[in-house]
């Protein structure tokens, strides 16, 4: 069968690294342990290899490729000596005889029992990539039982993280076999949640060929150890058994520690000889050393941080003055706390305020809100700021902008992906509307209610998280007069909307009530000066006030 060799975990927080040669080509005849392709982390250079014997079937990378820990890199086809064995008796003592089931029933098929009307396999199913450095996440609920049928892209399990939560599909139709995981605890990313049996057709018509084929073959041949068990002269039943397939990771030679993880060991400053090794015989893992050093970064201190040399100042017993309850903050609300205490420590915040007659926009809102709610969505003011903001973004590219101050650069984004900040019962969330300036009014208004929605019910994907430019944060339903929002950084910039309300406004000689809603937009000064800032929100206040402004710019 064809097995995915896929980049192990490299240690010390590594999560990718960059192809320096590949040291096989697609045909070869590969040996375990093998090097199969050079590595160059920002620690070392490594050289990865194969965890078995085998032919190189597919090559997935190339030098100079960049790849992240749990990627395929590689597809190796087993050599037919590990291919399965199945047992094949017959009755009336007529003695066991060895064929070969031709090399395409292979160790992929995990658990099979053959008739005439199935086939079957079992996959793991694993947590898939997060993005965003995202290593874990705690599952909140799973939504399946060993036994159930499930079909695909149905949810699974229900799992939080520092920005959402979200349900994981099943990446096939099948049978739930086992559930690894429960709700409470903490999954991996490439760990591994539920056995899935699925039905493969292609494989279905192979087995019976097969099946036939033993039926008619008097030349039995022997590459596979077959016992056919019969009270007839037909094959009734088949079974194979096999094992699914790990990456272990990488370990070469047979000393206590290999190489790279002794390598690691000595640029963080571990002395290896004191690492604890897990593994078979007292071997030292990646792992091992990962904890060993953990272990020694939490035995330094006790005493809780709040960046810049602030530490936190202990609270007191507040049950002695009356009855209290204490509850965990979930993963979203300690991300977002953790997210704007760096924030605001990190960034010099400004805010600007200013203010626009909406009359003639509102009026044009009601008017053209029948069409698109015909369409799915519904014309806010939010949809129009979307369609604003993406023009401004384009008028003053710094606000498009991120800043590292590590490096000294400042980094121009030629995409106009806008995030609005979604109130829901668990925390606030930032979806992120991708290309606003590639669509229109109703097409913004029919994916903002949707992503709305989405948030609400923990249906969110991370990808719908990711990418944000600019952030729209809309308070306006609930009330208030004005509010400083933070940037959510990396981005330099946020819009705050505020309700609005019919004031007397003088204009042409007399008072007349208009409809005046406040914004508020808060940005990094570091990038941003206040004269450029009082400029983009004017421009934004004008294009409300003159939607002519939009087409004609």
């Amino acid at each position: 069968m064809a097995i995915e060799l896929k980049l192990p975990e490299l240690g010390g927080n590594i999560e990718s690294a960059d192809v320096v040669s590949v040291l096989v080509k697609e045909g070869d005849k590969i040996q375990k342990d093998q090097g199969l392709f050079e590595i160059e982390t920002d620690k070392a250079t490594i050289e990865v290899p194969s965890t078995q014997d085998g032919v190189v079937q597919k090559i997935l990378i190339k030098a100079g490729d960049k790849i992240k820990v749990g990627q395929t890199v590689l597809m190796i086809e087993e050599s037919v000596s590990a291919e399965v064995k199945t047992i094949i008796k017959k009755e009336g003592g007529v003695p066991a005889k060895t064929i070969s089931p031709k090399e395409i029933i292979t160790k992929e098929i995990v658990t099979q029992k053959t008739s005439a009307e199935s086939i079957s396999k079992v996959v793991e199913v694993t947590l898939p990539d997060l993005g965003e450095n995202i290593e874990s996440a705690d599952v909140v609920t799973v939504l399946v039982n060993p036994g159930d049928k499930v079909e695909k892209d149905q949810g699974i399990i229900e799992i939080e993280t520092d920005k959402a939560t979200v349900e994981v599909p099943s990446p096939a139709s099948g049978e739930v076999v086992d559930v690894l995981i429960k709700p409470g605890t903490k999954a991996k990313v490439g760990e591994t949640l539920i056995k899935l049996k699925i039905l493969e057709d292609s494989q279905i018509t192979k087995v019976k060929e097969i099946i036939t084929e033993l039926k008619t073959d008097s030349q039995l041949r022997a590459a596979t150890e077959v016992r056919v068990e019969t009270t007839t002269p037909e094959v009734r039943a088949v079974e194979i058994s096999g094992q699914g397939y790990h990456q272990p990771p990488i370990t070469k030679g047979s000393a206590p520690a290999a190489p790279s993880v002794r390598r690691i060991a000595r640029e963080i400053g571990i002395d290896i000889n004191e690492v604890l090794g897990t593994g078979i015989g007292g071997r030292i893992l990646m792992d091992d050393v990962k904890a060993y050093a953990k272990k020694l970064n939490e035995q330094r201190g006790k005493g809780i941080s709040l960046g810049f040399g602030i530490k936190a100042e202990k609270l007191p017993d507040f049950s002695k003055f009356g009855s209290i309850e204490i509850k965990p903050m979930n993963n979203i609300r300690t991300k977002t706390a953790e997210h704007l205490s760096y924030a605001w420590a990190t960034i010099p915040h400004v805010t600007q305020f200013d203010q626009a007659d909406i009359t003639v926009l509102e009026m044009t809102r009601k008017a053209f809100n029948p069409k698109i709610e015909k369409a799915g969505g519904k014309l806010t003011i939010t949809s129009f700021l979307l369609k604003i903001s993406a023009a401004a973004l384009k008028t003053f590219p710094q606000f498009n902008s991120s800043i590292d101050m590590e490096k000294k650069y400042i980094i121009y984004k030629n995409y106009f992906n806008i995030g609005v900040a979604v109130d829901t019962e668990f925390g606030l969330i930032v979806p992120v509307i991708k290309n606003v300036d590639q669509k229109n009014l109703t097409e913004l208004s029919v994916e903002l209610a949707t992503i709305s929605e989405k948030a609400r019910n923990k249906k969110i994907s991370l990808e719908e998280l990711q990418g944000g430019c600019f952030t729209i944060t809309n308070l306006g339903g609930i009330g208030g007069t004005s509010f400083a929002p933070i940037v959510n950084s990396p981005e330099v910039a946020i819009l705050g909307v505020s309700r609005g309300s019919y004031k007397p406004v003088y204009k042409d000689g007399r008072f007349e009530p208009r409809m005046v809603v406040p914004l508020s937009l808060s940005y990094d000064h570091r990038i941003i000066d206040g004269a450029d800032a009082a400029r983009f929100l004017r421009w934004v206040c004008e294009a409300l006030e003159q939607p002519m402004k939009l087409l004609l710019d």
